[in-house]
């Protein structure tokens, strides 16, 4: 069996806004079928109607000097602050810029200092052989010479 279903409000009262009339529709209903399946048309709230008086109220103020004085004082200095905050944020981007790139630079010269370090025997050891290679080839050059005589044996010494 259905919940009987309470009388919806309204507001009859010509003392409350005009605002709150556009709210008839929200009947404190439960919630279920019996509220899905009861449509409700919103004549007088609707957003038209609403955005008519707020264009309306505005206008109304801004018929006032000081008012739209103020506007553009307060646009004035939004502006110059957004100008403000464009420039510090540039300024940031480069020096989080020229940081990244000191760390990267950093990056880059521990990571040659780790490979020279790796492979650093393995080159110490080729640049042994080579200068190994070069001394026994000059110290066999070193004693073919020192084998041959100095003088030829037909030779005379100049007296």
């Amino acid at each position: 069996m259905l919940p009987l279903l309470r009388k919806p409000f309204s507001i009859s009262n010509s003392r409350i806004s005009s605002t709150a009339r556009y709210y008839n529709h929200l009947a404190p209903r439960f919630f279920g079928l019996a509220r899905a399946s009861n449509p409700v048309e919103v004549a007088r709230g609707s957003m038209k109607t609403v955005l008519g008086e707020v264009k309306e109220h505005l206008s109304r103020a801004w018929q006032n000097p000081t008012i739209r004085k103020r506007v553009g004082w307060g646009l004035g200095i939004f502006l110059v602050l957004q100008l403000y905050f464009v420039r510090e944020l540039i300024a940031a981007e480069l020096l989080f810029g020229m940081l990244f790139a000191f760390l990267m630079a950093l990056a880059g010269l521990f990571y040659v200092v780790g490979t020279i370090g790796v492979n650093g025997r393995v080159w110490a050891e080729a640049g042994v052989r080579v200068v190994a290679n070069s001394a026994r080839r000059g110290y066999s050059a070193l004693e073919e010479i020192s084998k041959k005589p100095f003088r030829h044996p037909h030779s005379e010494s100049a007296r």
